[in-house]
């Protein structure tokens, strides 16, 4: 066998000849030869399958950590796993008394409407909490507090 070319130097005029055999350079994550991968890492172990063929493929299984979401309630209902029942529901609503209805209402009376004006926030939804609960097990599964 005859040795490669060597590369071309800095005064060379144009591309390297096509069938010119330089040093192969492995890429990173790869063994001694090309085209081998690298020893997998613990947490990456391949799963061997064998086919209809008899051909045994590599398939790599990966596991993710499990993760938390966290839901803000607001006033629309929400789809949630209601941490009760297990169930995959989208939360029924209600309204209920709250901090901002009873200091509107102090306000109100404050400001001299005392008669009757200042009961108007117990009439608004808008002044109120909105209360989310789960509509297979009726249990409380979140609040909405405006204040």
């Amino acid at each position: 066998m005859s040795a490669p070319p060597p590369y071309p130097g800095p005064d060379s005029k144009g591309p390297p000849p096509p069938n010119a055999a330089y040093p192969q350079q492995q890429p990173a994550g790869y063994g001694a030869q090309y085209g081998q991968p690298a020893p997998y890492p613990a947490q990456y172990q391949p799963a061997q399958y064998n086919t209809q063929y008899g051909q045994n493929t590599s398939t790599v299984v990966v596991t993710q950590p499990a993760y938390t979401v966290v839901q803000h309630f607001r006033e629309s209902p929400v789809r949630i796993k209601c941490q009760f029942c297990q169930a995959d529901v989208v939360t029924s609503t209600f309204y209920e008394t709250g901090t901002l209805t009873w200091v509107a209402c102090f306000v109100i009376a404050i400001v001299g409407c005392w008669i009757g004006c200042c009961l108007i926030p117990f009439c608004m939804d808008a002044c109120k909490d909105v209360v989310h609960q789960c509509p297979n097990c009726h249990q409380q599964c979140g609040r909405y507090n405006r204040m």
